[in-house]
């Protein structure tokens, strides 16, 4: 699919290095600022595809700087502006080297967990006799490890990261309440749109002045899973599949063509026709955890519009 960002090789002015993450690149300016460009690579089972999603970085860039808006007041974050609509600056920040995971519902790699016999998940007991989806009493906060890339992100318990050093108690708790605000704030905000936040993850970070800062994304469909509230409780009596929005549909398309990112396991072949229901499903994505239409931004030179409103935007920094 022609039209698509999936890498990137900017030099901006001031520039120190460039990390690059499954999907998104980053620009360290002078120490001070990073340059987020969302490409729109695509990325299951801790694997990038080979193909890129028109659009999908857009959506991912504008959905995360929106609800970086809408939980400013509750919980700081490293967001300063948007100069391209594929593109965040903040601050430059030290991630902290977990991600914070929280579920409302035994759903995805819980309920994976859960029907294979396992009654807790990282030092977190979950009750007998649920079935997949069901909602849990409280949601629960389940801590991964921030892998590197190529490697996978593995199930941490509160226990292990403090004993390990990982992060301090202190830290620790207050990424636990952020979490928990910000799960809060987002089941608020999608319940308003007719939509159930099931699950998600949250990355934190540290300002040179030693601020606890939200950073990445939030409540996106890459790093959250949404149900559609309607018929909701109707589908769990009759233990059907809930209708739902996040990237789960590629990851089930995956595992129905024998991939799920093990050893010699093949990428199935994503076709133009393929590629372009994802987009659209991306596309719909939007519209509903927004509540607005999606506007396409200009795509026949991605590269070029997203390097001159960078360069424009230092510029104008200077």
């Amino acid at each position: 699919m022609s039209n698509t960002i999936t890498t990137t090789n900017f030099n901006f002015p001031g520039q120190k290095s460039v990390y690059r993450g499954k999907v998104r690149e980053v620009y360290n300016i002078n120490d001070k600022l990073l340059v987020m460009v969302a490409t729109d690579r695509l990325s299951a089972f801790d694997v990038v595809l080979p193909k890129g999603i028109p659009y999908k970085g857009q959506i991912l860039n504008q959905i995360a700087t929106k609800f970086m808006e809408l939980t400013a007041d509750i919980v700081p974050n490293w967001l300063i502006a948007t100069p391209d609509p594929s593109v965040a600056v903040g601050h430059l920040c030290e991630p902290f080297k977990v991600e914070m995971v929280i579920r409302g519902y035994l759903s995805g790699h819980a309920s994976r967990e859960y029907a294979a016999g396992k009654r807790t998940i990282c030092g977190v007991p979950m009750a007998e006799g649920l079935k997949e989806n069901d909602k849990f009493l409280e949601p629960i906060i389940t801590p991964t490890t921030k892998a590197d890339n190529g490697e996978h992100d593995a199930d941490i318990s509160r226990e292990e990261i403090l004993s390990k050093g990982i992060v301090s108690e202190e830290d620790y708790i207050i990424l636990e309440k952020y979490t928990r605000a910000l799960f809060q704030r987002g089941t608020e905000i999608a319940a308003s749109r007719g939509l159930i936040l099931v699950d998600t993850k949250y990355e934190f970070g540290k300002t040179k002045d030693g601020e606890i800062v939200l950073i990445d994304e939030i409540h996106t469909p890459d790093s959250s899973r949404y149900f559609y509230s309607e018929g909701y409780q109707e589908r769990q009596n009759k233990g059907e599949e809930q209708k739902q929005l996040s990237k789960e549909f590629v990851r089930r398309w995956l595992i129905e063509n024998g991939f799920q990112g093990k050893e010699g396991q093949q990428i199935p072949e994503m076709t133009d026709a393929y590629i372009e229901t994802v987009s659209d499903r991306y596309i719909e994505l939007y519209e509903n955890i927004i509540g607005e239409k999606f506007v396409k931004a200009d795509i026949s030179n991605i590269n070029e519009r997203i390097e001159k409103n960078v360069l424009a935007y230092l510029e104008e920094r200077k």
